[in-house]
């Protein structure tokens, strides 16, 4: 390997890569002026390469992309303070309001570009720098997805992200984002228009010099940017040739726009007969008639810069070019038509035609019309109407008239709304003559004034009744004749567009259309006749090569039933498709809500899409790409309607809570506002369903390809209150090594939403029980909320069998204290007090919970200090009464101690009133959370009593949470055979170390990672083992933890286990270490790799520790790009015996274990430092990595083992505010 080649793979191996070709660049060695053009001159495309984008991306499949996964695609960061752009990862981001996914692969282990608000650096522009780029097209478009979030950073007057194009010393602004914010992926769309020779794009952001904030970009993709090939081809009639042998369209010819990319379309001998006006040396015979509303001609240099004015013009694309222009503001007085009126022209003989490029940005309310006025009349030919984005887009308007005549230009523009009209390049074909002489012509149409009235802010009904604005296309008719819902996009099409608006930009659009006007489908499906008409998909004067694009008025608010129906036809080649969106202009976001790929189908066909409910105004998209050059290609949608979307509308089945979802959903419907869903199926590759083992129940599937989202909710109809407690009971899984959290909420009438049940982490691949009590509460009508929140990226959570029944649920046995106290009560003048640590103000107590390890996780406290508990004196924490004992059981739990005088904690049964203490603990070595567990033994009821005793301390405190009452008796410390729950291993929930958690199954269960078929302890398929697919781990080092409970100082020991790493030799690697934690850091006394034999192995392994440890199996993926399972049981810790001659510190292979995973560490580093040094600044664009081998010794074990929760059971009650302590 050559030095250069080298040290090019240096730099690019912190960035996970799929393949080794995309390091290569122009390895057939182009000249620079072909190089990053946007066309593959070499036959491997490579040099394409590092221009800002790769020839492709692996993971979208899309050409000209930079998704980031595999470097900066040549982007560089060329700010000028510490607010810079950097390569970033969810799972590892050190700033907190940044997306929780990049957008490429849905999940925290992909790749974007950052910048982090910093305080006090108003002035500073982050700014991300592209290679230089080469002949962009007047078709290139840059598309990207930006995440937005944070105060300051969503003002209008300092955008918080914008793109640039430097050329020629000249910068263009191309698209700023728009006001307001959210926590979610937007799309950003930039023109950059023809640009002959070199320059260079940048993404710049600017923060709040007060408030901080977070821009992240991601997947920036160049589509239809490079020029027509230079071949030898023949033209087709329609068709005419460029100067390199290229064929452009007949409609290309002469109109304003270098298609060709050498100008020979716009200088070909037929031009020098058509007519235009750039407005570089005045009005052309033009003529603005003067009014409080008028054109302008002007250039950008001296426009006040903003979103709603154009940044160039559109005949040079430059800042110093002119054209015409009006605006308006919410300040302005002005309001009505600017009006652009032409000479006068002869009745055409041939062909006459006007090309002209319209800038319409800013509001929804601009419009731009054409007409054509004759001694007859004036008549309207063209209209278009709302924000069509940052760019000059062309239209061409042909007249047909037997007489003189003139054109007039008109751009209408409301008062109160911001919004601006520009025009440029008006050009006139041929047979547009001007006429000798003047003629006058009828004095044109008034402005448009209100006819009825009705102010701005209201709708005119057809009646002559004035509704706020607000109720039009609601779904509810408040007009009375029904005017205020007739042009809503529910439509056959006989007698108009109904409602639907062309928002197209390029080369096709959506029009009404007659069926006897074209080849298929023959007729429309109203009536079946070729007389009848339809919404189709035809071809447009647009300059752009992009999708054709139809939208309804605002809608709503809309009710959960709510859903669209319609009938399509579509007869294309695969590539085409047509498509539904739902469109939040508030947001600024697009969810896709159906899409059907191009198929060879003659039929019209239905679909129904659900709308749900959506108490904001939103608006249907409907887009669509087909070749309508092509033989019988098309699109078309014909009979929409809107079912059930009126929003009081409530269907006879809303009340059926109880379901198993055999045959439906029952009264649960999906939140179609959230990003995921959950997916009704058999099995779905996840699993058996619990009602038969064969049928259906709900899931959401994390680990899908793309599942972008925070979340799944499933909500019902507003049920009326109940007149007696009821008990709701489902059941639930949650299966896989990096899951989230699953909440059942409740609202009533006028309240928020608040959590009654929740449970998080990794609970194996079986169903659990879990209940929650409803209480009666008058008046009050209530809501409920299954909610799937993806914390994690890697399983899937499901539900089934929900049931209702009278009563109450009875007692509970598990607790995390996350929703409310679980029927838990203290009383006295001393109490526990369920606190979360989520505002930071929380006088004394664990800075994070330990079921979700963050500080908005709850737990249970006794503030132990002096003054809140004296010494000697007591509070206690009661259980409801519990069912006498057949036999022994395990209560596990949480605890916490303060680092200084915490005072004792006592675990106590109560039975018939005696209390019998069975564990006290008063001081430990290190704060942190710990591992208890209790054998309770009982005939009769009894209760279980946490009592804390005060010992004057300062700031001091005692914490518990995630209680478990478990059917077994309690196994010894460190060991465990799996069958029940995973006694006291855990995976540490500490987001620096990845959040993988182990799972836990049977070899029975259904999965995408094939592990041992059986396990150990009983050596069938319906034992358990726990394990973890080293696959998920993704490439970077990362590992997986599972952490024992704290065992104390020893000077001997045996560790003994069951592992199984019988996986395809050569092609799949993974390691698996084991490790002494604790404060003195960490150890590795034993390690493995690779294929390990067949079945079960097992091995054991001698322990010393002169302070107290944990122990720790670690996973990792190894170099293998492939990963495997690997798989551990029945664990066995024996303290003060030996392994019976096993050598001390053993590695594998019997090699000795070398010192610490720190000496290893410290060596690679330097190592590393060696290498970036002779690199020469090649490292600049290393990834951060957050190493989960290393952690600060003052670390401790985080996390919920969720897996002990087989049986959930939550009383309700109302939950505190975050931050605040809820006296008991």
């Amino acid at each position: 390997m050559s030095a250069t080649l080298f040290l090019l793979v240096l730099g690019l191996s912190a960035w996970p890569h799929p393949g080794i070709q995309s390091i290569f660049i122009n390895r057939c060695g182009r000249p620079a002026q072909q190089v990053c053009d946007f066309t593959c001159d070499c036959r491997d495309c490579s040099d394409e390469n590092q221009c800002g984008y790769h020839k492709e991306s692996a993971v979208l499949g899309t050409p000209f992309t930079c998704d980031f996964e595999e470097g900066s695609c040549g982007w560089k960061d060329v700010s000028t303070s510490t607010y810079r752009w950097v390569p970033e990862r969810a799972g590892v981001a050190t700033w907190g309001p940044g997306p929780s996914t990049d957008h490429t692969r849905g999940t925290d282990l992909g790749w974007y570009m950052a910048a982090e608000t910093p305080r006090n650096t108003s002035a500073a522009i982050a700014r991300l720098r592209s290679p230089v780029m080469r002949q962009a097209a007047a078709t290139c478009e840059i598309h990207a997805w930006y995440h937005l979030w944070g105060e300051g950073l969503s003002e209008s007057e300092r955008p918080g992200l914008w793109v640039e194009l430097t050329r020629d010393n000249e910068t263009l602004a191309l698209w700023q984002s728009p006001e307001g914010s959210g926590h979610a992926w937007r799309e950003l769309v930039a023109y950059t228009g023809r640009v002959p020779g070199e320059f260079q794009i940048s993404l710049c952001s600017r923060p709040s010099s007060v408030l901080q904030g977070a821009v992240a970009v991601d997947d920036v993709e160049f589509r239809n940017c490079g020029l027509l090939p230079s071949l030898s081809l023949a033209c087709g009639p329609e068709e005419r040739p460029c100067s390199h042998g290229s064929c452009v369209q007949l409609e290309q010819l002469c109109d304003g726009t270098d298609d060709c990319g050498d100008l020979s379309d716009e200088s070909a001998p037929e031009c020098g007969s058509f007519s235009i006006c750039s407005f570089e040396e005045g009005w052309c015979g033009w003529d603005a008639a003067p009014d409080c509303l008028t054109w302008v001609r002007n250039t950008s240099l001296h426009l006040t810069p903003g979103a709603r004015r154009p940044t160039r013009d559109h005949s040079s694309n430059s800042r110093t070019g002119f054209f015409l222009y009006a605006s308006s503001s919410p300040e302005d007085v002005c309001s009505g038509a600017a009006r652009l009126t032409s000479p006068t022209f002869q009745a055409p003989t041939a062909n006459c035609s006007l090309v002209f490029y319209s800038h319409l940005s800013g509001s929804a309310a601009s419009s731009l019309n054409v007409y054509c006025r004759t001694q007859a009349g004036t008549q309207l030919l063209r209209a278009r109407a709302g924000d069509r984005g940052d760019y000059w887009f062309r239209e061409k308007v042909d007249f047909n008239v037997t007489e003189n005549f003139q054109i007039l230009l008109e751009g209408v523009l409301s008062r109160g709304h911001r919004g601006g009209i520009a025009l440029d390049d008006l050009v006139l074909s041929p047979g547009c003559v001007r006429a000798a002489g003047n003629q006058s012509f009828p004095p044109s149409p008034p402005s448009p004034a209100p006819t009825t009235p009705c102010t701005p802010e209201e709708f005119a009904c057809d009646n002559t009744k004035c509704i706020s604005a607000e109720l039009a296309c609601d779904f509810t008719e408040t007009c009375g004749d029904g005017s205020d819902e007739k042009h809503c996009g529910a439509s056959t099409f006989e007698g108009g567009a109904g409602g639907w608006q062309d928002a197209s930009v390029g080369q096709l659009q959506w029009a009404r259309e007659k069926a006897s006007a074209a080849l298929l489908p023959g007729t429309d499906h109203n009536s079946a006749l070729a007389a009848g008409s339809y919404l189709s998909v035809q071809p447009a004067a647009g300059q752009m090569v992009s999708v054709a694009r139809a939208r309804t008025p605002p809608l709503g608010p809309s009710g959960l039933a709510c859903s669209l129906e319609m009938r399509y036809w579509l007869h294309s080649d695969p590539q085409g498709f047509i498509a539904l969106s739902i469109v939040d202009r508030g947001l600024g976001t697009r969810k896709l809500a159906w899409h059907m790929q191009g198929n060879a189908s003659t039929e019209w066909k239905h679909i129904a899409v659900p709308l749900g409910e959506r108490p904001r105004a939103f608006q249907v998209e409907l887009t669509a790409l087909v070749n309508v050059r092509g033989r019988g290609q098309g699109a078309a949608v014909d009979d929409v309607a809107f079912v059930n979307c009126e929003p009081r509308f409530t269907p006879q089945y809303a009340s059926e809570l109880a379901c198993n979802f055999e045959t439906g959903l029952c009264g649960w419907y999906q939140d179609q506002r959230a990003d995921l869903e959950w997916v009704r199926g058999p099995g779905l590759g996840l699993g058996s369903d619990h009602t038969t083992g064969t049928g259906y129940f709900l899931s959401v599937d994390l680990s899908a390809q793309r599942a972008w989202g925070l979340g799944a909710r499933l909500v019902t109809y507003p049920q009326d209150p109940p007149t007696r407690e009821q008990c709701l009971s489902f059941w639930y899984r949650l299966h896989g090594p990096q899951i989230g959290t699953l909440n059942l909420k409740i609202q009533h009438d006028g309240e928020p939403e608040t959590v009654l049940w929740t449970t998080t982490g990794a609970h194996g691949s079986m169903w659990h029980l879990g209940f929650t009590t409803l209480r009666r509460q008058a008046l009050q009508r209530y809501r409920l909320v299954f909610e799937a929140l993806r914390d994690g990226y890697l399983g899937e959570m499901a539900l089934d069998d929900i049931t209702v029944r009278a009563g109450a649920c009875g007692p509970q046995e598990s607790c995390s204290f996350e929703a409310n106290t679980c029927g838990f009560s203290s009383h006295g003048q001393y109490t526990w007090a369920r606190q979360s640590n989520a505002t930071g103000t929380a006088a004394a107590g664990p800075p994070a919970d330990h079921t979700v390890g963050t500080a908005r996780g709850h737990y249970m406290i006794v503030d132990t200090s002096k003054g809140s508990l004296p010494r000697g004196q007591a509070a206690t924490l009661s259980s409801g009464p519990y069912r006498p004992l057949t036999h022994p059981q395990c209560l596990v739990f949480w605890y916490q101690l303060s680092s200084s005088d915490p005072g004792s904690l006592n675990v106590h049964v109560e039975e018939t009133g005696v209390r019998r203490r069975l564990l006290s603990v008063s001081s430990v070595p290190e704060a942190g959370w710990r591992y208890g567990r209790v054998t309770v033994q009982a005939a009769e009821d009894w209760q279980v009593v946490f009592e804390v005793l005060g010992a004057g301390g300062e700031l001091s405190y005692i914490a518990l949470d995630d209680l478990h009452l478990k059917d077994s008796s309690c196994p010894e410390p460190g060991a465990c055979d799996f069958e029940l729950d995973t006694c006291g291993w855990t995976s540490p929930a500490d987001p620096n170390w990845g959040s993988y958690a182990w799972g836990w199954r049977s070899g029975a269960s259904p999965s995408r990672s094939p592990g041992p078929e059986v396990d150990h302890t009983l050596g069938t398929a319906a034992g358990h083992y726990t394990y973890f697919d080293t696959s998920v781990l993704g490439a970077g080092g990362n590992t997986a933890w599972l952490l024992s409970e704290h065992l104390p100082a020893t000077t001997g020991a045996c560790l003994r286990f069951w592992y199984h790493m019988d996986f395809t030799e050569h092609f799949s690697s993974g390691e698996l270490r084991v490790k002494l934690y604790s404060m003195a850091g960490q150890l590795t006394v034993w390690s493995t790799r690779g294929h390990q034999g067949r079945g079960w192995q097992s091995r054991s392994v001698p322990v010393q520790s002169a302070v107290e440890f944990q122990i720790v199996f670690e996973v990792s993926r190894g170099a293998w790009p492939a990963g495997a399972p690997i798989a551990v049981d029945d664990i066995a810790y024996s303290a003060g015996e030996g392994c019976d001659g096993d050598q001390r510190g053993q590695g594998e292979d019997g090699r000795a274990a070398k010192g610490s995973v720190a000496a290893v560490v410290t060596g690679v580093l330097l190592a590393a430092l060696l290498l970036l040094l002779a690199a020469g600044g090649t490292g600049y664009w290393l990834k951060k990595r957050v190493s989960g081998s290393l952690p600060e010794a003052s670390a401790t074990s985080q996390g919920f083992d969720n897996i002990a929760f087989s049986d959930d059971r939550v009383t309700i009650t109302p939950s505190p505010e975050d931050g605040a302590a809820e006296q008991l």
